[in-house]
């Protein structure tokens, strides 16, 4: 028997793969439980430790980190954590433009 889809409540859960990523990095393709009414994925514990250990390789894990923004004269100023700034390859003096989306996030575009 198949069960319901714990989000929408409607549609059944099939067998079938998902692709994963993680700050728009592709971790590739798992196994997954799909639901066939709203789409929501569901993979099981032996595929996080996949996901995650695949995440941890390609230097991916951990590089969310919650930063202060504090004050420089007039403007604000948001810490870019080491870890970050290697994975992206930042030395200092880039150019990027910054931008809101929505009012509870904010993109730095580097280039």
């Amino acid at each position: 028997m198949m069960a319901t889809c714990p989000v929408c409540g409607k549609g059944r859960l099939r067998r079938g793969k998902v692709r994963e990523e993680m700050f728009g990095v592709d971790l590739g393709e798992y196994p997954a439980e799909v639901c066939d009414s709203c789409g929501e994925a569901f993979v099981d514990s032996e595929a996080m430790k996949k996901i995650e250990a695949r995440a941890k390789a390609m230097g991916l894990w951990g590089l969310a980190k919650k930063v202060s923004i504090a004050k420089s004269g007039n403007s604000l100023v948001v810490r870019i954590p080491a870890e970050l700034a290697r994975f992206l390859r930042l030395k200092g003096g880039e150019d990027a433009l910054v931008r809101p989306e929505g009012r509870e996030k904010i993109v730095v575009e580097l280039g």
